[in-house]
């Protein structure tokens, strides 16, 4: 089964359960940084961090693979009124993506993991703009996640890769098989 398919029938069967999806809790918590603006809301699956991100005064371009998820997405932007805008993109070909560098004051990434991509978040952050990723971490206590060691980050993994950024959150939950973090773009001298 193709990326596509894969997602699209996961999607389907979110929906199929009438589960309706719930915006990340840690980034519902750091609410106070988030003064809008335009954001990208990367793999953004059914879309709750996307309509959470319009619903706080940014303009959305969310991305993913799925069709289902996306459509679902609009649907619920437009019934909400939210500056949400769909894109449907195989997210690992994101040389591909037109894409702007300095273009986002925000940049969110929740459960998706392709490491080749933060050196194109590092562009793609306005300085003094933010960026938002949590995901599955290897812990000891969640090893049989049901998901490949391949799409979990190492211990400090994100510390290490934006310790040059300001780091205002950052947590690996053991519990939970998850690491966050939430760092502001430097301003250069």
């Amino acid at each position: 089964m193709d990326p596509n398919e894969k997602w699209n029938h996961k999607y389907r069967d979110r929906l199929n359960r009438l589960e309706q999806p719930q915006p990340n809790d840690r980034l519902q918590n750091l609410s106070e940084y988030l003064q809008g603006g335009l954001a990208l809301d990367w793999a953004c699956g059914l879309g709750a961090n996307s309509l959470y991100l319009a619903e706080n005064g940014y303009e959305v371009d969310a991305y993913d693979i799925s069709e289902v998820a996306l459509a679902h997405l609009k649907d619920q932007a437009e019934a909400k009124q939210l500056a949400v805008t769909p894109h449907l993109g195989d997210l690992e070909n994101w040389a591909q993506i037109d894409l702007k560098e300095e273009a986002y004051d925000l940049v969110t990434i929740t459960y998706y993991l392709d490491r080749s991509i933060f050196p194109l978040v590092k562009l793609l952050v306005k300085e003094n703009g933010y960026f938002f990723m949590e995901t599955f971490f290897l812990s000891p206590q969640k090893e049989k996640q049901g998901v490949s060691d391949q799409y979990k980050l190492r211990p400090n993994e994100l510390l290490s890769e934006f310790g040059d950024w300001h780091i205002l959150y950052y947590e690996e939950n053991e519990q939970e098989g998850r690491q966050t973090i939430f760092v502001r773009k430097q301003f250069k001298f």
